[in-house]
């Protein structure tokens, strides 16, 4: 299978040598594994798994995952990335949702890397609720996984803000989901996602993937998007009232702020008020603003 086009640095793009002897999932295996687990893909879930190891591998480059990083993978379904991030060295908690495949997954690693199976712990719950993703009471530093489509963004805000030592994120989320993440202040796609991210992390796109390297094979193209930690605006403002400002000013994007902020000030007259004491043009829109702009705004809320 051709591996699909990168837009990798050039930094990822050497192949190292494997960590571990790992026997990554070819489309056989993954037909055989969905057999033994008797798991129908549903849409619900979100599950398409990966079929092709020269997109494992390219994933696992992109993430710049080290020999014992602790890597916390959400979603791994059959292991397909699971088995990758193994094979570079990392010691794994996967979280997963769905019980026949999380109860599977150790079986699959044993048989594929044996040598690897005392790096990885499994963590059978909802990356929305789950609170402890450490390894042997170590927290993780990266995430990296292949997030279902309809949860994607929800996710990676929730990982963000409960696991403060993640310092870089890989995910391979939808293509569109990917572009409005990392889109900068004043494109078309720039919204509340991007805004939030922006609170947490520098956002870019590491990649695209295509649709062809999946089973079953969804209707979409997939992107690879990469987050960087770093310290949030220092404005004073709180990340709960800062994303309070954004949530208001994109909930009527065609209005300027003065009006789409009237309700979470209390009037267009206060919302003006608190834009300028944050420096900010009251004609201006959302869209335009970056995550300090919103962070100054919070703060300056009329008591």
């Amino acid at each position: 299978m051709t591996e699909p086009a990168s837009e990798e640095s050039a930094d990822a793009s050497a192949v190292p040598a494997p960590s571990v002897a790992v026997d990554l999932l070819t489309t056989a295996d993954v037909r055989q594994l969905l057999g033994l687990t008797q798991v129908r893909p549903t849409k619900a879930l979100g599950q398409n798994f990966v079929t092709d190891p020269g997109t494992v591998r390219r994933i696992v480059r992109a993430a710049h995952v080290a020999p014992g990083d602790v890597v916390v993978e959400v979603g791994p379904g059959l292991g397909s990335l699971t088995l990758g991030l193994l094979e570079a060295g990392a010691r794994v908690v996967a979280v997963e949702i769905d019980p026949p495949l999380a109860a599977r997954l150790p079986v699959t690693v044993a048989a594929k890397a044996p040598l690897a199976v005392g790096n990885l712990r499994v963590v059978t719950a909802d990356a929305l609720a789950v609170t402890d993703v450490a390894y042997d009471g170590e927290p993780p530093v990266r995430l990296v996984a292949n997030l279902p489509y309809n949860v994607a963004v929800p996710v990676l805000l929730t990982m963000l803000e409960r696991f403060p030592t993640l310092r870089e994120v890989l995910v391979m989320v939808q293509a569109e989901v990917a572009d409005r993440i990392a889109a900068p202040p004043g494109s078309k796609v720039y919204g509340i996602p991007s805004a939030k991210a922006a609170w947490y992390a520098e956002a870019s796109r590491a990649g695209a993937v295509g649709r062809t390297i999946f089973w079953p094979t969804p209707n979409v193209d997939s992107a690879l998007v990469r987050l960087v930690r770093r310290d949030p605006p220092e404005v004073g403002a709180t990340r709960e009232a800062t994303f309070a400002v954004v949530d208001a000013a994109f909930a009527q994007r065609r209005k300027t702020l003065r009006a789409a902020l009237a309700g979470w000030a209390g009037s267009p007259a206060l919302a003006e008020e608190a834009l300028r004491a944050a420096g900010i043009d009251p004609s201006r829109r959302g869209e335009t603003l970056t995550i300090t702009e919103f962070a100054s705004i919070a703060a300056a809320r009329p008591a």
